[in-house]
C-alpha cells in the first residue's frame, strides 16, 4: 500500500440473514483484510462491519469463488474514494450488482448497491 491510500472501509447491509451478510464480507477479505468488525448472528435488520487500513500487501484481487447469497441484500459502502472503488469492483466480480446511488467527496464517498445472487 502506497502512502496516502487509506483502504479503511464500513458496510451496511440490509435485506438479508447473518449468513448473507458474512458472505459480503468473506468477498471483501481478500482485499481489505480481516474485518475490524464483523456481522453477529441474530435476527437483525441491519448487519455491519468495519474494515481497518491493513489490506493484504499483495493488492488481494482475487475474490472467493463462493458468493453464498441467499437473497437480494442492499450494501451501504463508506470509506476513502479508492476504498469504495476497490469493495464496488470486488463485490462486482462475485455478485450481480446494480449501483442505487453514489455521495461522492474527495476524502470520503458512499455508495449504495442491490446485490443479488
Amino acid at each position: 500500500m502506497t502512502s496516502g491510500t487509506h483502504l479503511a472501509l464500513t458496510l451496511t447491509l440490509t435485506g438479508g440473514s447473518a449468513a448473507d451478510a458474512r458472505a459480503v464480507v468473506h468477498t471483501l477479505e481478500p482485499v481489505f483484510g480481516s474485518a475490524d468488525s464483523r456481522p453477529g448472528d441474530g435476527d437483525a435488520t441491519v448487519y455491519t462491519a468495519t474494515f481497518g487500513d491493513d489490506a493484504p500487501a499483495d493488492g488481494g484481487r482475487t475474490p472467493p469463488a463462493e458468493s453464498g447469497l441467499s437473497t437480494s441484500v442492499t450494501v451501504t459502502l463508506q470509506g476513502s474514494p479508492e476504498a469504495v472503488r476497490r469493495a464496488d469492483e470486488t463485490l462486482s466480480a462475485a455478485f450481480n450488482v446494480h449501483e442505487e446511488g453514489v455521495a461522492p467527496g474527495d476524502q470520503e464517498q458512499e455508495r449504495e448497491l442491490r446485490l443479488k445472487p
